[in-house]
């Protein structure tokens, strides 16, 4: 590896002594390379074009045969062929042509240089559309070289520390990344053309609140107090509401001191909507619309593919009780358990599941029961309605249910990608449930909520009834990409250093 860097250097150095700089000012390029392919797909073999195009990219590959050469360059769009021929080179417009530049640009030039080139359009006799080149320059000297063409990035935690070599050899991940940023800009489009508006909230929080999660700590000098990143936007995103905003959203960055897997990365993105004057319900009716809506425009359908399977995103979705789900899967009906935490407990015992000595009641138990049985056989869209009040300390109290709250989460592929709740607008009992989870958190429990004494003030200034609901944006667009990992959605993943670093 050294060696060649060396070399590379040393032909950078060249290109400077016979006045060509080797990382250019700029470039502009007339066309892209799909355009040309599509512009000039009735061109016959043998024939050109006199048309005159400018184009930039990076040499992907590169064959030398005596006075021909012919390279592949990579834009953006895609690639195509550079046709170089020693005569052309040598003889059009010499007095914008060094002496030899034939032979500079396959001395100087090696794969992975950016190149911007101007010429004529010609389809060889075997069929390839080619740039048939008049003049080019060197735009920037790539003095690492690619990873082997045939054999790709093969090394998946380098392709994920080195991205910008994995979007150069993987198209798959260009495309991914390409779908995910339609997906964001779709998502943003719906809402914004239903009246939402998006409000940014702050990053660092005083006190982090809006879902259950450890958060990053971090100090501000000048203030001298501790601050948080924000695990949610949630509470902001409330005050909002309060404030008078009847539609609100915001599409951001979420921070969570958790571990790193397959589905889960400390710092990801999600959007959270606040509708007044609705529900649970409703929310259901937004989750589904709205996610059909984009799996139709990314993917051109609301049927996809994923690991193997189809799923289908045409409303309406599955909608169960999470009890209902878990006496269906294992028999155990949590309504005769009532609050008996240690009959739940035995009953789970019977049934070969694992108890949680931190879950400290029958509800906990049911939502342990639920992740165990039930969570990883829903597959196709589901909404699972009615969740213990004892894991929901944001969600009003179910209208008919004692012990339960109005929230729903939607589960596809197996793992949660939305999260709902008819809001809880009361401030009294917002006070005693924030207390409760202030308990928790005194006794040790590092993702329990603290009291957020303004918010608590911001819900006794009234705050109509409203429905709420997030949604994991990098979940779903592992769905909608068919990626099993969520570190092929997130461009730069958080990764542990590597040794020696610091």
């Amino acid at each position: 590896m050294s060696d060649l860097r060396e070399t590379r250097i040393a032909k950078a150095s060249a290109l400077r002594k016979v006045g060509r700089e080797p990382y250019a000012i700029g470039f502009k390029p007339t066309s892209t390379a799909a355009e040309l392919q599509i512009e000039h797909k009735d061109l016959a073999n043998g024939q050109e074009r006199d048309v005159e195009v400018c184009l930039a990219g990076r040499v992907i590959a590169r064959r030398v045969m005596g006075k021909l050469a012919f390279f592949t360059l990579s834009d953006e769009s895609g690639s195509i062929q550079l046709f170089l021929e020693k005569a052309t080179l040598q003889e059009f417009s010499p007095e914008l042509q060094e002496p030899g530049a034939f032979k500079q640009i396959t001395d100087f030039v090696d794969t992975g240089d950016w190149l911007g080139v101007q010429g004529v359009l010609r389809r060889t006799d075997r069929g390839e559309l080619s740039i048939k080149v008049q003049s080019w320059t060197m735009l920037s000297k790539s003095l690492q070289p690619l990873p082997d063409k045939w054999h790709g990035l093969s090394d998946i935690e380098k392709r994920y520390r080195q991205r910008y070599l994995d979007l150069i050899v993987n198209p798959e991940s260009r495309k991914t990344f390409k779908k995910r940023a339609f997906a964001v800009s779709a998502i943003r489009r719906w809402l914004d053309d239903r009246g939402f508006l998006e409000i940014e909230t702050p990053v660092l929080q005083a006190e982090a609140g809006g879902a259950e999660a450890r958060p990053f700590i971090t100090h501000h000098n000048t203030f001298d107090v501790p601050l948080y990143l924000r695990i949610a936007t949630e509470l902001h995103l409330k005050r909002l509401v309060v404030g008078g905003f009847e539609r609100v959203y915001e599409l951001g960055r979420i921070f969570r001191n958790e571990g790193i897997s397959t589905r889960h990365n400390p710092e990801f993105t999600s959007v959270e909507i606040y509708q007044a004057f609705a529900d649970y319900n409703q929310m259901m009716d937004l989750t589904e619309q709205l996610l059909s809506s984009i799996s139709l425009q990314v993917c051109g359908s609301t049927k996809i593919s994923y690991q193997g399977k189809e799923l289908d995103f045409t409303p309406p979705w599955r909608r169960e009780t999470m009890q209902d789900l878990v006496l269906e899967a294992t028999g155990l009906d949590f309504d005769a358990f009532g609050n008996d935490r240690e009959k739940a407990a035995s009953a789970m015992i019977n049934a070969g599941l694992e108890v949680s000595n931190d879950a400290n009641s029958a509800g906990r138990l049911m939502n342990e029961v639920f992740e165990q049985a039930v969570e990883p056989k829903l597959i196709q869209p589901t909404f699972v309605i009615d969740y213990p009040i004892e894991i929901s300390p944001l969600a009003r109290k179910h209208r008919h249910k004692d012990g339960m709250v109005e929230r729903f989460e939607l589960f596809i592929a197996g793992r949660e990608t939305a999260n709902a709740f008819s809001e809880l607008i009361d401030p009294i009992d917002q006070r005693e449930r924030l207390q409760e989870q202030q308990n928790r958190k005194n006794d040790g429990d590092l993702e329990a909520h603290s009291i957020d004494e303004d918010f608590l003030n911001a819900l006794e200034v009234g705050m109509p009834p409203t429905g709420g609901l997030g949604i994991g944006i990098d979940r779903l667009v592992m769905l909608l990409t068919d990626s099993s990992s969520i570190r092929d959605v997130i461009a730069f993943p958080l990764l542990r250093p590597e040794a020696g670093s610091q």
